[in-house]
């Protein structure tokens, strides 16, 4: 037996190098290599804390595999992850492993561009605050607006700290009393464009008390 691996020993060792090489010329024919931008998606964010802003929000990848399955890759097709869940407050830089890389089969990455992404992570936090109501125009000739009543007067909001914090009124969507001659009830939606805050209240009744000028 010992004999029958060892005879031509060396002729045994070319074919066998032989058929690797065959091998890899068969699989690599029809291979394709393609640059592609992805979304990045983050996922596991700690509670009580957002995501408030990140340098980059897609990533370019070169992807790999034969000519027929890489030229109907689409970005829908791969996801890429940020994991948050060790996130602190502040600025952090978080490494894109190939591991966060969800491809499909048969694929395969060889080079990701950037490496890396800058996310910032600020906490959360609720307050109450007054509704402001915005209220423009004049009554008709003879008319005054004598009273303005909100419902709620006050609502919570929910945002980062940086921006919360800075935050003691919340304004209603204008209400234009123009020509006006008599009481104006009616639900006006809170202005929180602009900005990343959140309320429950959607929106909150304003009453216009219009009365008749003393003759």
């Amino acid at each position: 037996m010992r004999k029958f691996f060892f005879e031509n020993l060396g002729l045994k060792i070319a074919a066998v190098l032989l058929s690797i090489i065959l091998w890899m010329f068969a699989t690599s024919r029809g291979q394709s290599e393609i640059s592609i931008d992805v979304p990045i998606q983050f996922k596991n964010i700690p509670s009580g804390f957002e995501l408030t802003n990140h340098n980059i929000k897609t990533i370019s990848m070169n992807i790999r595999g034969q000519e027929r399955i890489v030229k109907n890759v689409r970005p829908a097709n791969i996801s890429v992850y940020v994991d948050l869940s060790n996130a602190k407050k502040g600025e952090s830089v978080y490494y894109i492993d190939r591991d966060d890389i969800k491809l499909p089969p048969a694929i395969t990455i060889t080079n990701i561009s950037p490496p890396s992404i800058k996310v910032s992570i600020d906490e959360t936090i609720r307050k109450t605050v007054t509704v402001k109501p915005v209220i423009f125009g004049t009554p008709e000739t003879g008319y005054y607006v004598k009273s303005i009543d909100t419902r709620p007067q006050t609502v919570v909001i929910e945002g980062i700290r940086s921006e919360v914090g800075r935050v003691n009124k919340i304004k209603t969507e204008p209400l234009d009393v123009t020509g006006s001659n008599e009481t104006l009830t009616q639900n006006l939606k809170l202005d929180l464009k602009g900005t990343s805050m959140r309320t429950k209240t959607n929106d909150v009744e304003v009453k216009v008390v219009i009365r008749a000028e003393s003759k």
